[in-house]
């Protein structure tokens, strides 16, 4: 009769206990279900910055184990080597490096017509997803704007031109990216320098011009973005472009379908004030 009384009063005090903490379980399971807790891990895609919804490119990891393509770029043959695994984020080095499949000696790239500079900046892009100077977004002004932007501007702007010898003259940098990724096929990378080229200040009407015309010759007739900027900006700008004395001998020397683009645009643009004046 004890022994029995006393095991009976021990299962009920071990059955009591197990069932508080079985309770305690299911009410913390119910507390913090997983989908809250997923959710709580992974916010939505509406609460991202704005840099990460508008990042050009995701940066890229090479792989250790890919193969070192080495590249010679420019008339004086500067070397730089790459990743494969990342150069294949181009359609064009794709299509080179797969030429070159069962060279032994190693992959080897040449880009005689590049300017180093230029490919130096779409290399840092195909690894990290930007360029020098980067991209910057000011949330408290809600505003776009490039890295050091001042220092650069308060040093002459060195690092947003490069020297061209087809054109004899400084022209933007980020004119020849965009020219760049058209050929190597990288869109994202066409709209990241047409946008920090919106975002430069500053700049001469010589070294518009001149930009202006290395993009007519390096961009196919279909291009619509690039070319369009270029023909915004100078009708922006028309009452400094009238007294440019640059503009005048550009205008007279002709030899691009630049300047008839822009009086087609010029018109266009007349007409539209015109019908907007007008009572409907």
């Amino acid at each position: 009769m004890f022994t029995s009384s006393k095991n009976k009063s021990y299962r009920e005090s071990f059955s009591g206990r197990v069932g508080k903490e079985r309770a305690k379980k299911q009410k913390s399971f119910k507390e913090y279900p997983p989908a809250r807790r997923i959710i709580a891990q992974q916010p939505s895609s509406s609460q991202t910055s704005p840099t990460k919804s508008q990042a050009s490119s995701t940066p890229t990891s090479p792989n250790l184990n890919s193969t070192i393509v080495t590249l010679c770029v420019g008339p004086s043959q500067r070397l730089f080597a790459a990743h494969e695994d990342v150069l294949v984020k181009s359609p064009y080095f794709a299509q080179a490096c797969r030429a070159q499949f069962f060279e032994a000696s190693g992959k080897r790239i040449d880009l005689p017509s590049e300017d180093a500079e230029v490919f130096s900046a779409v290399l840092e892009y195909l690894y990290k997803g930007d360029y020098t100077p980067k991209l910057v977004f000011d949330k408290k002004r809600a505003s776009w704007s490039l890295a050091d932007s001042d220092g650069a501007a308060a040093a002459g702007q060195s690092e947003s031109t490069v020297h061209s010898n087809g054109i004899g003259g400084a022209i933007l940098k980020d004119t020849v990216i965009y020219c760049s990724a058209t050929r190597y096929a990288l869109p994202d990378l066409q709209r990241l320098a047409l946008k920090k080229q919106g975002l430069q200040s500053g700049v001469q009407c010589s070294t518009i011009l001149a930009s202006a015309r290395y993009a007519y010759a390096h961009t196919p007739a279909s291009d619509s973005k690039l070319r369009a900027h270029y023909l915004a900006l100078i009708i922006r700008s028309r009452s400094t472009f009238k007294r440019s004395g640059t503009m005048q001998m550009e205008m007279e020397a002709g030899g691009t379908p630049l300047f008839f683009d822009l009086f087609v645009a010029m018109v266009n643009h007349l007409d539209d004030i015109a019908g907007a004046r007008s009572p409907r």
